[in-house]
């Protein structure tokens, strides 16, 4: 299954693929600065059946909130890709959802909480972390474009 010119977001409409994307644990998102280096890091993510959201968390890391890279990044160019993917020696089980999209700090205080329960809900470690907003900005990555992957997504024969 591929995204169509005609329904970018399609693939997010199958069971399928929001089911990969709500149990799936890690994501490795890319990010680029204006002058187009890129930057590629994982991050523990939630999926609201909509958006993506991940939190600067209190994981070791070279800075803090908004310093980080990838924060730097998305100001600068707020255009950026999350690929879910999953590998198995058998190769028959590969798969991988590519979500392009737009990613901005959360300002809403009512969607910075419930995507933190969500990412909560998701990870335990998170429950024993104080992330706040003004410590650990939370991000939305609003997906404009989704590709999959894999024979779990295939066409299923009537």
């Amino acid at each position: 299954m591929v995204e169509t010119a005609e329904e970018p977001l399609a693939a997010l409409l199958d069971s399928r693929v929001r089911d990969f994307l709500f149990f799936a644990r890690i994501g490795r998102l890319a990010t680029a600065s204006c002058e187009a280096v890129p930057h590629s890091v994982p991050v523990c993510f939630c999926f609201d059946g909509l958006r993506f959201y991940f939190a600067i968390d209190e994981k070791p890391k070279r800075g803090r909130g908004l310093s980080l890279k990838r924060m730097r990044n998305i100001a600068e160019n707020p255009a950026v890709a999350l690929v879910v993917d999953h590998y198995e020696e058998d190769w028959t089980h590969l798969a991988y959802v590519l979500v392009h999209g737009r990613a901005g700090v959360v300002q809403d205080p009512q969607e910075y909480m419930l995507a933190m329960r969500r990412l909560r809900d998701k990870y335990t470690q998170y429950r024993a972390m104080a992330l706040s907003p003004e410590r650990n900005p939370m991000v939305r990555i609003e997906p404009h474009r989704v590709h999959v992957w894999g024979e779990r997504f295939a066409a299923q024969a009537p």
